[in-house]
């Protein structure tokens, strides 16, 4: 049976190379000359260090045009608290998203089974797969998808014949 998986993964070798060209920038701009100002990154999760809010947004701002240069989707970082630590200076982790989510998964699922269209739909760990007899069908599940979710930026993989 043909069939392909949703997902959501982004590209980390590219992730990388923007996180590269971003702190590259930050150490190389005049109003950051003398500051703190740089992005790491974990194991999926970036962390952006600046000396103070304005600092802080200036560093998102150039990760994310590093992030539009390298074609990756912004949907991906989930941005959260801000945090002190000593003095004024701040820090803020950004998460960088892996995964269809739970609740999406089963939106997806959903959008699926009310379409009415003749596939079958099942939720894999962090993805969902989607299995069909005919080719035309996968193919009109995918753009419904894509018309009707937008909040996550899903990448269509696994295509089989």
């Amino acid at each position: 049976m043909p069939s392909f998986d949703v997902m959501c993964e982004a590209d980390t070798v590219e992730i990388r190379n923007a996180l590269d060209q971003a702190n590259k920038e930050i150490t190389n701009r005049f109003d950051f000359k003398g500051s703190d100002a740089r992005i790491e990154l974990a194991d999926k999760v970036l962390t952006a260090y600046a000396d103070d809010d304005f600092k802080l947004g200036q560093v998102k701002d150039v990760l994310l045009a590093k992030f539009a240069k390298r074609s990756i989707d912004v949907r991906f970082l989930d941005y959260g608290k801000i945090d002190k630590i000593s003095g004024d200076k701040l820090k803020q982790t950004i998460t960088v998203r892996h995964g269809v989510p739970t609740d999406a998964s089963k939106k997806v699922v959903k959008l699926l089974k009310d379409a009415k269209l003749k596939v079958q739909s099942s939720i894999q760990g962090d993805a969902v797969r989607v299995t069909g007899a005919k080719r035309d069908d996968l193919q009109s599940a995918i753009a419904l998808i894509k018309k009707d979710v937008d909040d996550l930026p899903l990448t269509f993989g696994n295509f089989r014949d």
